[in-house]
């Protein structure tokens, strides 16, 4: 069977190497299980869904709403990348699941609309499940209200056309849809620990997220919060697809 892969979309190494050991982690995998692809430094590959069953898509510092005239040649990159499979899982073709900044790009890319109206501050926040949430194949097991971890700048404010809402909270409506069966997106963070995401806090301090002064108080509330739910999730999909 193909392995499924990480599509890396941060330039900063560090977070990279982080970010996809914690899809491993999760998903209960190791390299052979889950591979790795930098679409920060190289194209998609023309054979990407033959060589692959399956794509995971995490965060960026790189925002979908910004002016495309300031968008770097990498960014413009991610988001061809990223927009191909977005294309290739909503008919079928492949799987995906596109979490953070990835909702936002794979959103745009099929006609949903992405906004600044709806960050979140670094940290833990409420998800709640709605009624199709709790009879999805992949969410369904999944407690009705979790905490989950977000640090983004924007959401989602249209849904793409045919797409099923999943989960929600107060300050961004759109948690996580689906649409068709093989295409998944989350704007929450599924895969860090508490201890990995204080990691990626480290490099990001000054990117506006949060504060830099209240780093400790911050990393404070991400390692008390309980992350059973969201990294279930990720195991989840690993076995079902």
């Amino acid at each position: 069977m193909a392995p499924l892969v990480y599509l890396c979309v941060r330039p900063q190494v560090d977070a990279a190497d982080g970010e996809y050991a914690s899809f491993q982690h999760a998903m209960g995998v190791d390299e052979a299980g889950l591979e790795r692809w930098n679409l920060v430094t190289d194209d998609l590959p023309d054979d990407a869904f033959h060589r692959w069953r399956g794509f995971v898509v995490g965060g960026s510092p790189f925002n979908t709403t910004d002016p495309d005239a300031t968008k770097p040649a990498e960014q413009r990159r991610i988001e061809a990348g990223l927009g191909a499979v977005a294309r290739a899982a909503a008919s079928g073709v492949t799987t995906a699941l596109f979490t953070c900044f990835g909702i936002g790009v794979a959103s745009r890319a099929l006609g949903g609309e992405v906004t600044r109206d709806y960050p979140e501050g670094t940290g833990p926040t409420g998800i709640r499940l709605t009624e199709e949430g709790r009879r999805d194949p992949l969410f369904g097991g999944l407690a009705p209200v979790f905490p989950a971890l977000t640090a983004h700048k924007e959401g989602i404010s249209r849904l793409p056309e045919g797409a099923v809402l999943l989960a929600t909270n107060d300050d961004c409506p759109v948690q996580a849809y689906r649409l068709g069966d093989r295409l998944y997106a989350t704007q929450f963070h599924p895969e860090p620990t508490g201890v990995a995401f204080t990691e990626r806090m480290t490099i990001y301090r000054n990117h506006g997220y949060f504060d830099a002064d209240e780093y400790d108080a911050v990393a404070a509330r991400v390692l008390a919060a309980d992350l059973d739910e969201p990294q279930r999730l990720l195991r989840r999909f690993a076995a079902s697809f």
